[in-house]
C-alpha cells in the first residue's frame, strides 16, 4: 500500500510491489493474477485489520470503538496516506477500486447509523437521526485523516475526533467527560435551531 501511495495506482507495476514484497512476480500474480485485484484485496485486508484493532481495543462496537480506530490511524501514517490517496483516486472514471469504495461507503454508513443508534437510540440530542448523522461521522473521519497528514502538528486527529462525538452527544469527548456533560445538556433542552436536526436536506 505504501508503495502506491509514493507512485499511485496507475504508474504502480506488478514487478515493483512483488519486489518491495520480497516475492516473484509470479509469486505474486500466483495470488492476485491482475493489478486491480491486487488492489481490492490489499483495501479488504486493511479493513479487516481495522476493525479487528478497534473491536479488541474497545471491547465492544460503539462509538468508543471508533475513537480507538482513530488512535490507531494515528499510528499509521503511510496506511493511511495511501488509503487516502487510493479513495480520492477512486472517483475518476474507470478507477478499479470504485466499486470497492462505493460499497465500503454503504456499509459504513450503516454500520456507523448502528452504532449511533444503539448508543444514543433513535434520536440523538442534537435531533439527528442515526441515518443522518453517519454520513457526518464518515466525513469526519476521513476529513480528519487529509488535515492530519498534510499538517500533523496543527491537527490533533484523535482527540478532534472525540470533539465531534461530543459535538453528537455520544461518546466521551476529549476524555473529561465532556461528551456526556453536553449530552445531558442538550437532552434537558436543546438550543434554538437544533430540534429538527436540519441544515442540510
Amino acid at each position: 500500500m505504501e508503495l502506491i501511495a509514493e507512485r499511485g495506482y496507475r504508474r504502480t507495476s506488478l514487478a515493483a510491489v512483488a519486489e518491495r514484497a520480497g516475492l516473484t512476480q509470479q509469486g505474486l500474480l500466483h495470488h492476485f493474477p491482475t493489478k486491480d485485484l491486487l488492489l481490492v484485496g490489499v483495501l479488504e485486508t486493511r479493513d479487516r485489520w481495522d476493525l479487528a484493532s478497534a473491536a479488541a481495543a474497545a471491547g465492544t462496537r460503539h462509538t468508543d470503538t471508533l475513537a480507538q480506530l482513530v488512535d490507531y490511524n494515528a499510528t499509521r501514517p503511510g496506511l493511511v496516506r495511501t488509503y487516502t490517496v487510493l479513495a480520492a483516486d477512486s472517483v475518476t472514471e474507470d478507477h478499479p477500486a470504485r466499486e470497492f469504495f462505493e460499497t465500503r461507503f454503504r456499509v459504513v454508513r450503516a454500520a456507523m447509523a448502528e452504532v449511533l443508534r444503539t448508543e444514543c437510540g433513535d434520536t440523538l440530542p442534537g435531533g439527528l437521526t442515526p441515518e443522518r448523522a453517519a454520513p457526518l461521522l464518515a466525513a469526519v473521519m476521513d476529513g480528519l485523516q487529509l488535515q492530519w497528514l498534510l499538517d500533523p502538528e496543527a491537527v490533533e486527529m484523535p482527540a478532534a475526533f472525540r470533539d465531534f462525538l461530543a459535538l453528537l452527544g455520544c461518546g466521551q469527548g476529549r476524555g473529561d467527560g465532556s461528551g456526556e456533560e453536553r449530552a445531558d445538556e442538550a437532552a434537558e433542552g436543546p438550543g434554538e435551531g437544533s430540534g429538527d436536526g436540519s441544515g442540510e436536506g
